[in-house]
Order: C-alpha cells, then sequence, then structure tokens
C-alpha cells in the first residue's frame, strides 16, 4: 500500500511538473521527424548551392534509413532526457526537505526509490511506446509496413537501453547533495561507459549493444546480445540496490 501510494505521488508530480509532457513532446517530436529525415535529406540538400551534384551521390532512401534515423534520434535523446529529469528526484527532495516529511508517514526508504524509479520507468515506457508508433506510421505511409515483432522488440531494448541511465542517475540524486553535482556526476559515468565500450571485446557486453541488436533485427540479422541485455539489467539492480544502501544511511 505505501509503495502504491508513493508511487501515484510521483506519478501526479510527474504531470503536474509538465516533466512526462515534455518527454513525450520531444520523443514523440523526434519519432515523427525520422522517416521523413530520412525520406526528405535529398530534396532537401537540393536546395543548397550545387545540392543537385551532392543529392545525386546520396543513395534512394529505405526503410532501414528511416529506423537507422529512428534508432539514433531516440537513443541519444532518451539519454540526454534520462540524466535531466532524474538528476534532481532525490537531491532536490533532500534539498528542500520534502525527502524527510515523507518519509516520516512512515515510508521506507527502499520504497520511496524503487516508487522514483517505477514512476520514471512508467513514463519512459509510455512515451517511447507513442512515439515508436508515430515514427511506425509515418514510416508505413512513406516506405512501407515494418515488421510489429521486431518493431516492438526495438523498442523495449531501447527503453531498457534508457532505464540503464535512469538508475545510473537516480544513483547519483542519492550520493550527491545538489542537483547540478548528480548531472555531473551521471555524465561521468556515461563518459566512463562510453570509454569501456570502445574496447574491444568489452563493448558487447555493455548496454550500448541493445542499440545495435535492435538495429540488427530490424535488417534481418540473427544475431542476439543477450550478454548485453543481462548486464543491463544488472545495472539497473545494482544502481538501486547500492542508492538504497547509502540512501538508508544518511541524515535527511
Amino acid at each position: 500500500m505505501n509503495f502504491l501510494a508513493a508511487l501515484r505521488k510521483e506519478w501526479l508530480e510527474q504531470w503536474r511538473t509538465y516533466r512526462l509532457l515534455m518527454l513525450g513532446v520531444v520523443l514523440v517530436v523526434f519519432g515523427l521527424l525520422s522517416p521523413l529525415f530520412a525520406k526528405y535529406t535529398p530534396e532537401i540538400i537540393k536546395l543548397i548551392p550545387n545540392g543537385e551534384a551532392i543529392a545525386q551521390l546520396i543513395p534512394t532512401p529505405t526503410v532501414m534509413d528511416a529506423v537507422t534515423q529512428y534508432i539514433k534520434n531516440i537513443g541519444q535523446f532518451g539519454v540526454i532526457l534520462a540524466l535531466l529529469l532524474t538528476m534532481g528526484v532525490v537531491a532536490q527532495e533532500k534539498d528542500k526537505g520534502t525527502a524527510a516529511m515523507m518519509l516520516v508517514k512512515p515510508l521506507p526508504r527502499v520504497t520511496f526509490l524503487v516508487a522514483k524509479f517505477t514512476a520514471l520507468a512508467l513514463m519512459f515506457a509510455v512515451t517511447i511506446a507513442i512515439a515508436g508508433a508515430a515514427c511506425y506510421y509515418y514510416t508505413w505511409l512513406l516506405f512501407g509496413a515494418l515488421d510489429v515483432p521486431r518493431w516492438l522488440a526495438l523498442n523495449g531494448l531501447m527503453l531498457l537501453f534508457v532505464l540503464v541511465y535512469v538508475a545510473l542517475t537516480l544513483f547519483c540524486s542519492v550520493v550527491t547533495k545538489s542537483q547540478a553535482a548528480a548531472g555531473g556526476l551521471a555524465l561521468c559515468l556515461l563518459f566512463i561507459l562510453g570509454l569501456i565500450g570502445s574496447i574491444p571485446g568489452l563493448g558487447e557486453y555493455l548496454p550500448g549493444q541493445l542499440i545495435a541488436w535492435g538495429g540488427g533485427l530490424m535488417a534481418g540479422k540473427a544475431e542476439a546480445f543477450w550478454p548485453a541485455l543481462w548486464v543491463s539489467v544488472g545495472m539497473i539492480v545494482v544502481a538501486l540496490m547500492g542508492a538504497s544502501l547509502i540512501f538508508e544511511r544518511q541524515e535527511l
């Protein structure tokens, strides 16, 4: 019961602060624009000086160009928004004193954190689902229908990819005292993961490989990257457990 009450509070807060609306607008716009960019980029290039010659060098756009554009946009902006929307969820409440007020209900601290992560996960799940539906519709109009099961799998993998950074940023929001510090620490972790991923043989175990897996599915490739999936799930669990252990020992 405490969890449901805390989750409802978090969901209402996302709605009233327009975070849900902002996230939805950004992701849906990029979902809509991805196939449009893929389809009309050659036409746009023709409008610039000497654009005709450049446009002739660009291959005829295909459905995979729309998919690739979608993966790039949602992957990049999903991570950016994960950092921006998560970095203050705990640090800001500790600073304002609202966290202490919530925890005297009594509300277990682990429930407090899990409710926050769950609300954020639901928010990203809903908005990515809508963005995926919008992209699918425009891709169908401009290029043709996509394979629905593979499209759902791609969006599921992208959601898991984003949730890794939600969990890591939530951890940073717990261990730091300010929203800015949480954002800075989360950026450092993002940079470190990028460096580790560039090491040959290690990248296939990191969350970024989920994006490659999803793109491969849409291209008809059967290669799967299950280690990256389980490592991503493990990172989320470890981040939440670490945040809970630290939060239990903090004075509010």
